[in-house]
């Protein structure tokens, strides 16, 4: 594992699913280097919002996300990275840090969802990765990965809706 001295990792976004037995939704993002997993759990609105982003899914209308990444764009500005800053009783903080190089607080699942639209890098304090990050699966990393993609392929954004009496998707 790394050691702190305010070093940010690189993380990839490897989606969204449904964590059971609380069926939270948490968003999973992965540091391919030291194969720990950092799970975000999410709002339904934010696990939409993601996992439509990450399945390359464009909406007849913007979501908030795409609203922000719009306004962040309209003056000429770009997000540069997102970085997930600390954790903090529960709960990840984050940054979004502009091309300008303004930083703007934001909750780790806002930060993510704009992340996903720009194309931008998801950062994380090491020391966070290391608090909060869980060994990725042993086994083979790869066909697990890919059985995750094939899920995503099948989720609509009603699955995250969380009705009541309805069983959830796998």
């Amino acid at each position: 594992m790394r050691e702190d001295d305010g070093e940010l990792v690189p993380l990839d976004v490897a989606g969204v699913r449904r964590h059971l037995p609380a069926e939270d939704l948490v968003v999973l993002l992965h540091d391919p280097e030291s194969r720990l997993v950092l799970p975000i759990v999410v709002g339904p609105a934010e696990a939409t919002s993601i996992a439509v982003a990450v399945e390359g899914v464009v909406p007849l209308r913007p979501l908030t996300h795409d609203l922000l990444r719009s306004v962040i764009e309209a003056p000429g500005n770009s997000l540069d990275h997102v970085e997930i800053t600390q954790l903090v009783d529960g709960v990840f903080h984050a940054a979004l840090v502009l091309a300008s190089g303004v930083r703007v607080d934001s909750r780790a699942s806002d930060a993510i969802g704009v992340a996903v639209r720009t194309g931008s890098p998801v950062m994380c304090a090491a020391e966070v990765l290391a608090l909060a990050g869980v060994e990725a699966a042993s086994g083979d990393e790869e066909q697990e990965l890919e059985k995750f993609r094939e899920f995503l392929e099948g989720v609509e954004p009603e699955d995250f809706e969380g009705e009541e009496g309805r069983e959830p998707s796998p």
